[in-house]
């Protein structure tokens, strides 16, 4: 190899770049969950097609026939409406939608002895409902209405006052969840189901309790209004001074169980829980995400990561409960009425509500006393003891429940998005999309699909409304990928006034010579090589043969005129940037990377049937100074040159540094071989950062393309050079008014550094090794703004991680990116896009600019009213990404949406996503903590969500005892997911989170989606002991508490970011034979990362089930070996979010009282 040494910069551009000037106007987005098959090593050289050739599957436009990919307003029938005013996005193409009926007739359970006796043994009776219902007790009214501050905006550090939960004055507590589609104080038909209460105490582990008994401490009211939808559904334990006159009693004493004071439930179990018993555990919540203490980090083989933040999509297999009774898992009691977005009951519970034998009637009905349960502030207290009285946890709200129930109800059938205003089913839940007018749900989910028709209205509910778009969704192979449409030199057809693109919402008038915009409303000519007449429904004839007419999502061909410069784009480029220091060349770090890259970069992104890729590639190494390499095609060997004048950063070669993969590919194998052999007895410990990616951009401006640096860093970069920074970690911070200089960047430097690359269209992907810390809220920054990734591998070694940092490399190099783009997001007249949220940069208002955009990542946008909205005419969203492929060929893709509007607050609350509701409060927060105290935005959380509820309380439920807490029916899950949140790392970090943990968390859900957001914060946890060999289907998930967890059992946690699979001490020695290939339970080694290949049945099963759930993420999940009672297991159970945090966050119980006493203090 030949070396060359330059010190000067004489011969090289200008470093001032004209400033960007696109013509363009927005982005589109597109964000299954399906990832597509991920390659695994490669076993030769051969070329094969990458994972998602970022066109292979779309189709260039020319003809429309595709049976399936039928166009127009869809045919609803058999599709489950929520009851309002859903209706054609086109007036003139109006069809019936054929809805539910609001009530559905139940038929009568099979009761037998047997289940009146376990019934009856667990103190859970079931009774029929009375015949009638007394009148409300004199005095129970509502307040005036509180005061709401904006839905979002400043915080203010004092939104919330936090009293602990005295005996003073905590309401008693009373638990429903109602539909919004009652209207106020219609109470007809309420039915009152009264319970009986484990108050005191769990039944003993040995008695078994039936799955379906539901709210233990509550008494449960279903009332049927004359409004339309299913009815409420009340779980409520009258006051201590109300006198419900129960049936009289048989069953279990209220002294059957003894009182304690803030005891945990013994844990007793020796083996699986018989079917239907509930499995008790001492009560441990903790942290959301919690890395490995220090003491886990010596266990040799064991680098635990980052923790880790994840998705939920629909799962690869439908899920089923064979194999393990049915659980109720927190359903809200045994009259589950048809719900919105739900066709029916679970299928897995039995029917009640018709008419049937009465079965035992229940024992006294004991009182709930929420006034002893602590406040979720718990670390800012001491406990009193007291006695104390508990919620059954199976008598409240369960996730696990609404996810069963909607994969039931919407699995079945296509979703067509003909209908404006429909509500998706739920990220969990697999389906297929029809594109029939509106964007698919993976390319764009709303937090309301029924926009309040004023600001008024939209204030008074604090709902926040905004929309997560993911504008490069991959999807599913069941569907069509958006058309690809050329206009010619002449290009889109647009509005004169607001410029948005042709879509279905616009109307053709005058015969098809005009349109009239559904945003702005004004008219523009047809030019006259796009003129086609109007049918007799004003509809054009050739509607169904335009993509752009017909469909919601699309794209077109972009013309010079949307290029920089009036000039089409040159094909991107990566730059591999390697620090080759002593820490990165001692972990095995440079050795693995080179020698995957001689297969990964046969790997390319490539689009159609291209037969090679058109991205160019370049190398450089680096440690104090950088060393570049001449790779060009003509050279027998790779050639370096040093460049240590690193204050005054300039590329030393331009011809040979970017090349044709195929074309150098010897001269490249040979660098990769000699550039681990040449830095193995390196000396050299410090790094530099700032000049690394100065030199990645001045390779691309150079080269005048826009493209993607891989830096491969690790360790602080403390060398002297720009962008030099100090160690700052410090962990007394945490918790003051300073701690939020610990997400902020150490200096300007990196600031303006990311607007000269997203203006260069440099977007950086950042792959972080750490052994101790590394700043990741300064290094991060650019990642951050120029919408790369970063990627943590805290304590690197190679057999422990690199199959993890492999998988995650393959799959970041080869995915589908974006480059060089623009969004922007136009509104139909009375509201507009006023915020956003994620990975980008913004130089004005209304343009948010991404040096790249992949397929994993979502821009989220709020909107505000500006005017009133009309409910006939609905709501509009159009979102554009002007963007280069990895072609170099320059589009723009269009999403459209429509949504209802509404007058009433019922029609808002029936029409919500809880999901996308949490996604947006997490990003929200997640900012918020870089300008205010995390306490500070936790009590803003608490306070803008008990408004939310408050209202709907106030103006859309049926008068009831202020002791009962009635919850929308679509947000009946806010509460725990709130408190999921609230006990993140990032909002309330535990004694082992690191700075940077916290620093890469926030970043990393600031682009999230929402399945990703869905199952971070609330994780999904799998029985294996409970798997069906024989069938595709998964285990049921069940409820995040140790309660859940049997001794005998083994189970599977994921998060999006990590895997564990908990093993309890008395698992069947069968079970670990077979997946372990070990005799007992001792002799299993928790630094295991792979589970070992065995040919039988359930080695083969769990093996596809980890495969299938890691198939679902953005990120390969590395998994954790688990043993009950192991030093480790502190960190599993960090995910089990109901329970209660060891760091002080409440329980799910605890929360939702606190927060049923947040809305009564605002209605009082």
């Amino acid at each position: 190899m030949n070396y060359f040494c330059y010190f000067t910069h004489s011969v090289f551009p200008s470093k001032a770049g004209s400033p960007l000037s696109l013509s363009c106007d927005s982005p589109s987005s597109v964000s299954p969950t399906y990832f597509g098959p991920l390659r695994g090593p490669p076993t030769s050289g051969t070329l094969s097609s990458p994972i998602a050739p970022s066109s292979g599957s779309q189709i260039i436009y020319n003809h429309y026939g595709q049976g399936d990919a039928q166009n127009g307003p869809a045919t609803t029938a058999g599709y489950m409406q929520r009851p309002p005013v859903s209706q054609p996005y086109m007036s003139t193409t109006s069809q019936p939608v054929n809805q539910l009926p609001a009530h559905q007739q139940y038929g009568p359970p099979a009761t037998t002895s047997s289940q009146q006796l376990t019934n009856q043994m667990s103190g859970l009776q079931i009774t029929g409902p009375p015949t009638t219902t007394g009148p409300l007790p004199p005095g129970q009214g509502f307040g005036p209405p509180a005061s709401h501050p904006s839905s979002s905006g400043n915080f203010h550090a004092t939104t919330m006052a936090y009293a602990p939960y005295s005996t003073a004055n905590v309401p008693q507590s009373q638990f429903s969840t109602a539909n919004a589609s009652h209207p106020p104080y219609s109470n007809a038909n309420a039915s009152h189901i009264p319970h009986s209460n484990l108050s005191q105490g769990p039944p003993p582990s040995g008695m078994p309790q039936t799955p379906a008994a539901t709210m233990g401490s509550q008494g449960i009211s279903s009332t049927k209004t004359a409004f339309s939808g299913p009815p409420p559904q009340l779980y409520s334990v009258p006051p201590s001074g109300s006198h419900s006159t129960p049936p009289a009693s048989t069953g279990i004493p209220p002294s059957a169980f003894p009182s304690s004071v803030g005891s945990q439930r013994p844990s007793v179990m020796q083996g699986p829980p018989l079917p239907g018993q509930t499995l008790s555990g001492p009560q441990v919540s903790q942290p959301n995400h919690v890395p490995p203490s220090s003491s886990q980090m010596g266990i040799s083989g064991m680098s635990p990561g980052p923790p880790i933040s994840g998705l939920q999509g629909p799962p690869a297999v439908a899920p089923t409960q064979q194999g393990f009774p049915p659980q109720q898992n927190g359903s809200f009691g045994q009259v589950r009425g048809p719900q919105p977005n739900y066709s029916g009951p679970y299928p897995a519970t039995p029917n009640y509500g018709s008419p049937v034998a009465p079965p035992p009637a229940p024992p006294p009905q004991k009182r709930l006393d929420p006034d002893s349960i602590p406040s979720p502030q718990l670390n800012e207290m001491s406990s009193q003891p007291k006695s104390r009285h508990r919620i059954d946890p199976d008598a409240i709200p369960s996730p696990i429940q609404v996810i069963e129930d909607d994969r039931a109800n919407r699995s079945t059938e296509p979703f067509s998005t003909g209908v404006r205003g429909q509500v998706p089913p739920l990220v969990t839940t697999n389906f297929v999309v029809k594109d029939q007018g509106n964007a698919s749900p993976r390319f764009m989910r709303c937090t309301a699909y029924n926009m309040p028709c004023t600001s008024d209205m939209a204030k008074q509910s604090q709902v926040p409304l905004a929309a997560v778009i993911k504008p490069l969704a991959v999807l599913p192979p069941e569907e069509m990928p958006p058309y690809i449409l050329d206009h010619g030199e002449s290009g889109p057809v647009r509005c004169n006034r607001c410029k948005a693109y042709m879509c279905p919402f616009m109307q053709f008038i005058e015969g098809g010579r005009r349109f009239q915009c559904s945003f702005c409303c004004c008219v523009t000519e047809v030019p006259p090589h796009y003129f086609q007449h109007l049918d007799h429904t004003g509809k054009r004839v050739d509607y169904y043969e335009r993509p752009e007419l017909s469909m919601g999502s699309y794209e077109f061909l972009a013309t010079v005129d949307y290029c920089k410069n009036n000039k089409l784009p040159e094909p991107p480029a990566f730059i591999f940037m390697i620090d080759v220091s002593y820490n990165a060349v001692k972990s095995g770090l440079v050795n693995l990377l080179c020698e995957e890259l001689k297969t990964l970069l046969d790997y390319l992104p490539r689009e159609g049937s291209m037969e090679e890729t058109a991205i160019r590639v370049g190398f450089v190494t680096y440690n104090k100074v950088l060393h570049f390499y001449n790779v060009k095609s003509t050279l027998a060997q790779p050639q370096m040159m040093v460049v240590s004048d690193v204050a005054d950063m300039f590329v030393p070669l331009l011809d040979g540094f970017l090349v044709n993969v195929n074309e150098s590919r010897t001269v490249i194998n040979s660098l990769l071989e000699q550039i681990p052999e040449m830095f193995a007895d390196t000396r050299e410990t410090e790094t530099v950062f700032g000049p690394v990616i100065q030199a990645g951009m001045e390779a691309l401006k150079a080269a005048e393309c826009a493209g993607k640096l891989f830096i491969f860093h690790s360790s602080l970069p403390i060398a002297e050079a720009p962008g030099k920074l100090k160690n700052r970690d410090d962990r007394k911070l945490i918790n003051t008014d300073k701690e939020k200089t610990l997400f902020q960047p150490q200096c300007n430097f990196y600031s303006n550094l990311a607007k000269e690359c997203v203006t260069q269209g440099c977007c950086v992907d950042l792959f972080l090794f750490p052994n101790q810390y590394i700043d990741v809220a300064t290094l991060g920054y650019i990642p951050y703004h120029t919408g790369g990734s970063v990627y943590k591998y805290t304590y690197f070694q190679v057999p422990a991680d690199g199959e993890r940092f492999l998988n995650d490399l393959r799959r970041d190099v080869q995915k589908i990116v974006g480059f060089d783009s623009v969004m922007r997001v136009r509104t139909s007249t009375g509201f507009r896009a006023t915020d956003f949220f994620g990975t980008f940069y913004m130089s004005n208002t209304t343009d948010v600019e991404l040096a790249g955009l992949d397929c994993d990542k979502t821009i989220t946008v709020e909107f505000k009213h500006d005017d009133k909205l009309s409910e006939d005419t609905g709501a509009f969203i159009q979102c554009a990404l002007l963007y280069t492929s990895c072609s170099g060929q320059r589009r723009l893709r269009i999403h459209n949406l429509s949504l209802n509007c509404c007058t009433q607050l019922a029609d808002l609350y029936r029409n919500c996503e809880t999901d996308t509701l949490i996604n947006f409060l997490a990003k929200f927060a997640f900012r918020g903590v870089l300008n205010n105290a995390t306490k500070t935005v936790r009590d803003t959380l608490i306070s803008q969500c008990a408004q939310i509820l408050a209202c709907y309380r106030k103006n859309c439920a049926s008068p009831s005892s202020a002791g009962q807490l009635i919850l929308p029916e679509c947000m009946k899950l806010l509460p725990v997911y709130l408190n999921c949140l609230l006990k993140s790392d990032v909002l309330q970090p535990g004694a082992d989170t690191t700075t940077d943990d916290r620093a890469y968390l926030r970043q990393l859900v600031t682009s999230m989606d929402v399945a990703e957001t869905n199952v971070f914060f609330y994780p999904r946890l799998v029985p294996v002991h409970k798997m069906d060999v024989d069938s595709d289907t998964v285990p049921g998930a069940i409820r995040d508490s140790e309660e859940r967890l049997s001794k005998g059992g083994m189970y599977l946690l994921e998060n999006g970011l990590n895997l564990f699979l908990w093993i309890g001490v008395n698992v069947q020695q069968s079970l670990l034979q077979s997946i372990f290939n070990l005799p007992s339970f001792n002799q299993i080694d928790p630094n295991m990362s792979a589970l070992p290949l065995l040919d039988n049945p359930w080695s083969k099963k769990l093996r596809d089930v980890i495969d299938a759930f890691r198939a679902q993420r953005p990120r390969y999940m590395k998994l954790l070996i688990i043993k009950q009672e192991d030093k480790l297991e502190l960190l599993f159970k960090h995910f089990l979010v109901e329970d209660k945090h060891v760091n002080g966050g409440a329980s799910y119980v605890d929360f939702l009282c606190h927060m049923h006493k947040e809305i009564r203090q605002l209605l009082s």
